[in-house]
C-alpha cells in the first residue's frame, strides 16, 4: 500500500501518544516503517498505552527547542508528521497562553529542527478544519479561503498554518525540502478519551451510569473516522517523498456531504446502536464555538486521488464497535479494525490501496 513508500523508512511522528498519533504509528508499523515518536506522556486512559507499539518514544515537550532539535537530528528520519498540539477548543479558553505556546512556538520548534536536520526531506504539518475564518457558510471551505479563528485553539492553528507557509517559502523551497499542511474534519474512532469531545464524553458518561450534558445539539460538523484522514496524510507524505513539489501546499481531508451532520443526529445514531446512551441539553452559558463547519476536499480528491471510503453510518459503527468490545471484554480491536479498513479500501479501489501505475 502507498506503493511501498514507507517500507523500511524512518518516520518521525510528534504527538504519537495522542489519539490520531497512536493510530498513525500503528498503521506505519503495519506498512513496515520505523516510526520514532516525540510527545508528552499521555493522559489516562489512552490508546497509545493500550497498543504497546515497540518503537522509540521520546517523552518531551515540543516547547523544549533544544531537546526537539537534538532528538530529530539524531533520528535519521526522512519524513516528519507533526501532530503534537493542544487540540481542544474549550481547554484553549481556560489555557490560552499554553495553547498559543504549544500550537505556534512548538510548531516553529519542530519546523526549525527539520530545517537543521540532515535527513528530513518531507514534512506533513497537521492543523485543523477550524483554522478558517468561520463565516457560517453553507458551502465548504477551500484551501485558499481566509485563515482565522474566534477561540484561542482555532486562531493558534491558523497561526501555525502561517508559520508553516513562512518556513516553506523562506527555507524549505530553496533546500529542496517539501512541506505540506493537512486540515481534517471532526475525527472519531475507538481509543479517544479526550475531554470535551462528543463521543469520548458520551462513552465516559454512559459507563458511569450518567447522562451527558450536550452544549450545541444543532451544531453541524464534518464527522469522519480517524483512518480516513490518516490515509490522506499518508498519501500526502508519499507524494512529498516522491518529490512532487506541487504537493507542498495546504490540503483539506474531510468527509463527503453525507458525513456533515448535526450533533443531535450523531447522538441519535449512536443511541440506535447502544440504547444505554443518554443525554440532556445544557442551559448554561457556553463559550463561543462555530455552529456550521464544512470542508471542501475537492483538491485532495482531484489531485491526490484521495477520497473517504466509509459512510457516516460505517464510521459510527466502527467507533461504537471499538468501545463496545473494549468495555465488554478488554479486547483492543485496533489492529483488526485497521485490517478491515484496508480490505475495504482494496475492495472499493482507492488509489493508495494499490501500486501506482
Amino acid at each position: 500500500m502507498f506503493s511501498g513508500a514507507y517500507t523500511g523508512r524512518k518516520v518521525f511522528v510528534t504527538g504519537h501518544t495522542g489519539f490520531k498519533g497512536s493510530w498513525l504509528c500503528l498503521w506505519l508499523r503495519a506498512l513496515g516503517a520505523e516510526p520514532i515518536g516525540l510527545a508528552l506522556a499521555p493522559e489516562m486512559p489512552n490508546h497509545w498505552n493500550l497498543l504497546g507499539i515497540d518503537m522509540p518514544s521520546h517523552i518531551v515537550d515540543i516547547r523544549d527547542r533544544h531537546a526537539v532539535r537534538k532528538i530529530i537530528a539524531s533520528s535519521g528520519a526522512e519524513i516528519m508528521f507533526h501532530m503534537a498540539a493542544q487540540p481542544l477548543v474549550r481547554r484553549s479558553y481556560r489555557e490560552p497562553t499554553d495553547t498559543w505556546d504549544v500550537n505556534v512556538t512548538g510548531t516553529v520548534n519542530v519546523l526549525d529542527a527539520c530545517r537543521a536536520s540532515e535527513t528530513v526531506k518531507a514534512i506533513v504539518c497537521v492543523t485543523t478544519d477550524k483554522c478558517y475564518e468561520n463565516q457560517e457558510w453553507i458551502w465548504g471551505y477551500r484551501e485558499t479561503d481566509r485563515l482565522g479563528g474566534h477561540d484561542p485553539y482555532s486562531s493558534s492553528k491558523a497561526a501555525a498554518e502561517i508559520a508553516a507557509a513562512s518556513y516553506r517559502q523562506s527555507f524549505f523551497a530553496q533546500a529542496g525540502r517539501l512541506l505540506a499542511t493537512a486540515r481534517a474534519g471532526n475525527v472519531i474512532g475507538g481509543g479517544d478519551w479526550s475531554e470535551d469531545r462528543l463521543i469520548p464524553d458520551l462513552i465516559c458518561a454512559m459507563t458511569a451510569g450518567q447522562q451527558l450534558e450536550i452544549r450545541s445539539p444543532y451544531a453541524t460538523r464534518p464527522w469522519q473516522h480517524v483512518l480516513e484522514c490518516l490515509a490522506g496524510y499518508l498519501m500526502l507524505g508519499q507524494s512529498l517523498l516522491e518529490g512532487d513539489a506541487e504537493a507542498a501546499s495546504a490540503w483539506n481531508f474531510g468527509p463527503d456531504k453525507d458525513g456533515n451532520r448535526p450533533v443531535l443526529q450523531v447522538l441519535e445514531t449512536m443511541k440506535s446502536h447502544w440504547p444505554a446512551i443518554k443525554w440532556y441539553q445544557s442551559v448554561a452559558q457556553q463559550p463561543h464555538e462555530a455552529n456550521l463547519l464544512y470542508l471542501d476536499s475537492s483538491k485532495a480528491r482531484d489531485l491526490l486521488g484521495w477520497r473517504p471510503i466509509l459512510s457516516f453510518d460505517e464510521s459510527i459503527d466502527m467507533t461504537i464497535a471499538w468501545y463496545r468490545e473494549f468495555i465488554g471484554s478488554g479486547v483492543i480491536p485496533s489492529v483488526r479494525q485497521l485490517q478491515d479498513y484496508c480490505e475495504k479500501a482494496v475492495a472499493r479501489g482507492v488509489p493508495w490501496s494499490r501500486d501506482r501505475q
